[in-house]
């Protein structure tokens, strides 16, 4: 059976390190300590979010559809995975919310061209979307 390596120890939560290697073919062993890609240490649901932005080739409209998640959704889930990999994320938060109104916006427009809304109702959301 194939087992994920746990990347954090259960007894005290700190890194846990690769001691033991063996060759799958022939009985050759290298022991010593060895660390992990940082990939590696994300957790699960970070690795399908990857997993599926890459496949949908970063668009993150794509990603949206595939994980049937908001476009926020996909923004934070994305800044998550920035931020454990290692990286700091920088925002321009008026920029941000410019991109998610717009988002909302055409979401909006999306389901009222499906019929899921009356005009009324895409209207009122988006005029709350301006205050």
């Amino acid at each position: 059976m194939d087992y994920k390596m746990p990347h954090r120890c259960p007894v005290c939560d700190h890194e846990m390190r690769i001691t033991k290697l063996s060759c799958t073919h022939c009985p050759t062993k290298i022991e010593g300590e060895f660390s992990t890609c940082k990939f590696c240490q994300l957790p699960v649901e970070q690795l399908i979010f990857v997993e599926a932005f890459i496949k949908c080739r970063g668009n993150i409209k794509e990603v949206e559809k595939e994980l049937g998640i908001s476009y926020p959704t996909v923004r934070s889930r994305l800044d998550s995975v920035i931020e454990s990999l290692g990286y700091r994320v920088e925002e321009n938060i008026e920029r941000q919310d410019t991109q998610e109104e717009t988002q909302r916006r055409q979401e909006i427009l999306e389901a009222l061209e499906r019929g899921e809304i009356t005009v009324q109702e895409a209207t009122r959301q988006i005029r709350k979307l301006g205050k």
